[in-house]
């Protein structure tokens, strides 16, 4: 043992002197390595990256920071069996796809889906070269500076219960799973989208009762599995990957399926439900993943913005139960706007700060972090022109829980920034070749492949690069990744485009004439803040079309109009983020800050120069607006 530990002397000082080494061989859990180190990472980050965890109802990185996740979800490709349940057909296509998301989407998160029938096509036995494929895809993400929370996804509870002149399909269970149900044949009736097969069609409901009551030990094997993939991830991801793992989603918008007689959404939600996520929590514990929260999905109609479809649930009867080991998870799409009944024209500003605080609330009243791992809004078809206000309601609506016409009267009462991952990263959109249901004769390939649904955010041009299907000022948003103390208020004015018209629902008020004549009419974000003594910088993610040598930053910490690279100590820099994809963050360091104190960055693109004389100015109006917040 003495001569290993000599041994590991030398190497360690030969790493210190020549830089030239790259990675440990043997890696393990006890600690970290050099293949752990990101291409652009500062003295902070890793530090910063080495853990993720839930404390005061806010995700906290291992500085002490406040986090806020955002990205996208990779991908309903998943749901295919074209690439037999992976999201991508190799490991450079997950490459190419989490590089763009990074540099394109400005994402640090992705909710990783992964399949059930896939990882235990035969019962009881995981297939270990899935798994393999999975990891390395999985991996992609993670060495681009991503976070990742893999998702055991599921819609319809399995593709196997439809026959192949089947209207519709569904993922998640294996094939040995449903034969051993003996299930009607599947019939939705008279269904207009694919979700109302969740309800109506029988074989579904059924099936999906069935998982939750055990039927035959079903649910036994799916926690079984579900714990071998978690032991797999954590012995094959070296350290710091590992830690760059967030949590764990157990299970995709759960519903009962059939309730009981006399029973509740709410009983279901407190008897069936949460019992199963506990079970997975101990899954989790067994894996090695004790560290790490679970984010648990309530009832999927318990914020159904559409009356008839709302059941009362958000697993109130868990309480404080979920605390920081659990992550309150949920999604929201507006209904009535896809429906293009119920909404006619286009969302507004605040549309959706209603829905999304009753989010922050829930999360809130349960001792825990919220995330909205899934929104979105259809881009081709009938309600596809609603598309660009609805995502811009629902952005602003994770950044704030205030319309941006009262947000600068009333920025102290913003609430929580919200953690959201969009539906969805798939860059073979239009492009796929799935076999729908098996059927050789219904070939898909328009959109996502999937039910004709078409929502993914990205996809290959003809020369096979990834390019946005969305603006890109709505995607790829300023938004506070790490906050060195408490956020009170953040707010961003993107000016995305719907067609040819600029959407402007945040004016800077005339109170403020400096500030207004600074900003002009681009884009720019606020983010209030008081400090609680954290030594490494706030971070917030810069657009890549805001040139840094063109970009203002108005602070009490400073103001200045070009941004210089990042040196320890400087108050207000710009530097990569972690990952060597070209994105990049604004770093606002305070000095000695451990008192009560509050601090304000204004982040705009510049179209002109501004004077020294109007950077005082805006400064001024902008400290004493912030001081008043105070």
């Amino acid at each position: 043992m003495a001569k290993m530990r000599a041994r590991l002397l030398v190497l360690l000082a030969v790493v210190l002197v020549s830089s030239s080494l790259t990675s440990v061989a043997g890696a393990s859990r006890a600690g970290a390595t050099a293949d752990d180190r990101l291409p652009g990472a500062l003295w902070f980050d890793e530090r910063a990256a080495a853990t993720l965890t839930v404390e005061d109802g806010r995700f906290i990185d291992g500085l002490g920071r406040e986090v806020v996740l955002r990205g996208y979800n990779v991908s309903g490709g998943t749901k295919l069996d074209e690439n037999h349940g992976l999201p991508f057909a190799s490991v450079a296509d997950a490459e190419k796809s989490a590089a763009a998301m990074r540099r394109l989407g400005g994402a640090n998160t992705a909710r990783f889906l992964l399949s059930w029938a896939y990882a235990e096509p035969v019962r009881g036995r995981v297939d270990e070269r899935y798994l393999a494929s999975l990891t390395e895809q999985l991996r992609a993400f993670l060495r681009a500076g991503i976070r990742v929370y893999p998702d055991f996804h599921q819609d319809l509870h399995s593709r196997h219960l439809f026959h192949e002149d089947s209207w519709y399909t569904g993922d998640g269970a294996p094939a040995w799973a449903v034969e051993q149900g003996n299930y009607p044949r599947e019939s939705c009736g008279v269904c207009f989208f694919w979700g109302q097969n969740i309800t109506q069609n029988k074989a579904v409901t059924q099936a999906t009762y069935d998982f939750w009551h055990n039927r035959g030990g079903v649910q036994d094997a799916f926690l079984t599995t579900a714990r071998s993939v978690m032991e797999y991830l954590a012995d094959h991801l070296i350290p710091g990957e590992f830690a760059g793992i967030a949590g764990f989603d157990p299970y995709n918008e759960p519903h009962a399926g059939t309730y009981e007689p006399g029973q509740s959404s709410r009983a279901w939600e407190r008897d069936v439900l949460w019992p199963f996520y506990e079970k997975f929590r101990a899954r989790m514990d067994e894996a090695g993943w004790r560290d790490k929260p679970a984010f648990v999905e309530p009832n999927l109609f318990w914020n159904a913005n559409l009356d008839f479809q709302r059941q009362e649930g958000g697993l109130l009867d868990a309480g404080s139960a979920l605390g920081p080991r659990y992550v309150f998870n949920t999604h929201f799409y507006d209904q009535k706007a896809i429906s293009g009944v119920f909404m006619w024209g286009k969302a507004k500003d605040g549309q959706y700060a209603g829905d999304f605080a009753t989010v922050r609330d829930r999360a809130a009243g349960a001792g825990t972090a919220g995330i909205v791992s899934e929104f979105g809004h259809p881009l081709a078809g009938a309600v596809a022109d609603k598309a660009p206000s609805v995502l811009k309601g629902m952005y602003q609506a994770l950044d704030s829980r205030l319309p941006g016409a009262t947000w600068w009267s009333r920025a102290q009462d913003s609430g929580r920034v919200l953690s959201g991952t969009q539906w969805q990263w798939d860059i073979y959109n239009g492009r796929h070749h799935e076999l729908m249901n098996g059927n050789p004769d219904k070939v898909l390939t328009e959109g996502d492949a999937w039910n004709d649904e078409d929502l993914s955010a990205v996809r290959l041009d003809d020369s096979g690069a990834a390019v946005l299907r969305q603006d890109a000022r709505l995607l790829d948003r300023l938004y506070p990744s790490a906050t060195a103390g408490r956020v009170l208020g953040f707010t961003y004015e993107d000016r995305s485009r719907d067609g040819s018209t600029t959407l402007t629902w945040n004016p800077v008020p005339a109170s403020m004439p400096r500030v207004a004549e600074l900003v002009g009419t681009g884009r720019y974000g606020v983010l209030l803040w008081r400090p609680d003594g954290t030594s490494a910088p706030t971070e917030l993610h810069l657009p890549a079309s805001f040139d840094p040598a063109r970009t203002t930053v108005v602070s009490d910490l400073g103001a200045l109009h070009g941004l210089p690279s990042y040196e320890p100590g400087t108050p207000v820099a710009v530097a990569p983020e972690p990952g060597g994809t070209g994105s990049r963050r604004v770093l606002l360091t305070a000095q000695d800050d451990d008192g009560p104190g509050l601090h304000v960055a204004l982040v705009a693109e510049g179209a002109t120069t501004p004077s020294a004389d109007l950077l005082r100015a805006a400064r001024a109006e902008l400290t004493q607006w912030a001081q008043d917040r105070g």
